[in-house]
C-alpha cells in the first residue's frame, strides 16, 4: 500500500496553515494550537521544513514561521521530498539504485514508469490547492449528460 506517514501528513496540515496566512509569521506553539498538533511535534517538523527550504523563519518577539516561497509554488512533490526523501515505489525505481536484481528484472521498467506518473500527478498539485487557497483545475473531461423530465399522466 502507497500511504505517507502522519508526520507527512501533519506537516502538511502545517503548510496549509501557514499557506492560509502568508503574510503572518505564526508561533510554533500558536501553530500547535491551531492544527491540534502536540507543541514538539510541530517545531520537529517545522525545523525539518525549515532545513528543505519550504518554511522560513524570523526570530524575535514577533517573529514565527511562513511560507518561504508562495503556495502555488510548492508542490506535493516538494512537500514529499521534504518530509520522506525522495519518492520511490521500488528500489530500482529512485534515482540512485542498488536493487541486485536490476540487470535481470523484466518488471522494472513497468515500475519505473509507474512512479515516474505518480511523480507527475504529485508535482501537479500545489500546496494552494491542498489548502483551498486556489482552485482545483482537473485535466480530465467529463461528458455532461442531459435528462429529460418525462411527464406522466
Amino acid at each position: 500500500m502507497l500511504r505517507i506517514s502522519k508526520l507527512t501528513d501533519y506537516g502538511t496540515v502545517i503548510l496549509a496553515l501557514l499557506a492560509a496566512e502568508p503574510h503572518r509569521s505564526l508561533a510554533a506553539a500558536e501553530v500547535a494550537e491551531r492544527t491540534r498538533i502536540a507543541l514538539p511535534t510541530v517545531s520537529k517538523l517545522l525545523k525539518k521544513l525549515q532545513r528543505s527550504g519550504l518554511v522560513g523563519s524570523t526570530r524575535g518577539s514577533h517573529g514565527g514561521y511562513q511560507l518561504a516561497r508562495a503556495a502555488h509554488e510548492v508542490t506535493a512533490a516538494a512537500i514529499l521530498d521534504a518530509l520522506e526523501g525522495p519518492m520511490a515505489i521500488t528500489e530500482c525505481s529512485g534515482e540512485h539504485s542498488h536493487c541486485g536484481l536490476e540487470s535481470d528484472c523484466r518488471v522494472g521498467h513497468a515500475w519505473q514508469r509507474v512512479n515516474g506518473a505518480i511523480r507527475r500527478a504529485l508535482n501537479d498539485v500545489t500546496l494552494a490547492q491542498m489548502a483551498g487557497t486556489e482552485r482545483v483545475v482537473t485535466t480530465a473531461t467529463v461528458p455532461l449528460v442531459r435528462m429529460n423530465r418525462v411527464r406522466l399522466g
